[in-house]
């Protein structure tokens, strides 16, 4: 991560750009905004930014399709969406989208900062063990130094929060890991009511990983919640 992390925000709402663009500057943040989500996504592939702040409901192109035209593009930048209203299925299709977390308006600007510092650090990686950092089960490897996921030969694109999901589910190989621990786990700042998240996001990751025919690797643990099995690291 650069010394002046770049954050894009992204909202119709004048007041709301401005003071985010206010604040994220006194901490040292580089700062561009977007008046739609169209801008948004065209100045996202232009400028690279650290994180997007996205609003939900915005004129022209909602936050849903323009994260979702970010990842259909191959952009995989952190997403923070904003939302004075959003009931589960709105969020779901969020994170369907590839939407890495949620926070609700009014918000204070502590909380928004802290989500930030999350993203980012999960973005660049260095939440992730320095050692062990590239790890084999069976035809995939996982490479936590680059956050970077292969599968025979093919590169498995995923997005942030996929590919911590994923590297947690591998770190503990063979062990049925509840979903509440899951959800702690990769989400720490909590998955804002959207209580089958963890099932969405597995759904997500065994689509990719399948997606050649490969064997399942995520299984179901019924009443539980998932394990991880493979051939051990090597």
């Amino acid at each position: 991560m650069s010394s002046r992390p770049h954050i894009l925000v992204v909202d119709d709402d004048t007041e709301i750009r401005a003071m985010l663009r206010r604040r994220l500057l006194a901490d040292n943040f580089h700062v561009d905004t977007a008046r739609n989500g169209a801008e948004g996504v065209a100045l996202a592939q232009q400028r690279r930014p650290d994180v997007v702040i996205m609003d939900l409901s915005m004129p022209e192109q909602d936050g849903i399709s323009a994260v979702q035209e970010l990842r259909d593009a191959g952009l995989w930048v952190p997403v923070l969406m904003l939302t004075a209203h959003a009931d589960v299925e709105q969020r779901l299709d969020s994170f369907r989208a590839g939407v890495d977390d949620f926070l609700a308006k009014p918000f204070h600007y502590q909380e928004l900062a802290l989500r930030l510092q999350a993203l980012m650090r999960r973005g660049a990686g260095i939440e992730q063990p320095s050692d062990d950092a590239r790890a084999r089960y069976g035809d995939l490897i996982i490479d936590r130094a680059q956050r970077r996921c292969t599968r025979g030969d093919s590169v498995i694109e995923l997005s942030p929060r996929e590919f911590d999901l994923l590297s947690y589910l591998a770190a503990h190989a063979g062990v049925a890991l509840h979903r509440d621990a899951i959800e702690d786990a990769v989400w720490a700042e909590g998955a804002s009511g959207a209580s089958n998240v963890v099932d969405v996001y597995v759904g997500y990751l065994r689509r990719k990983l399948e997606a050649d025919g490969s064997p399942r690797v995520i299984h179901t643990v019924r009443g539980h919640g998932f394990m991880f099995t493979a051939e051990d690291p090597s």
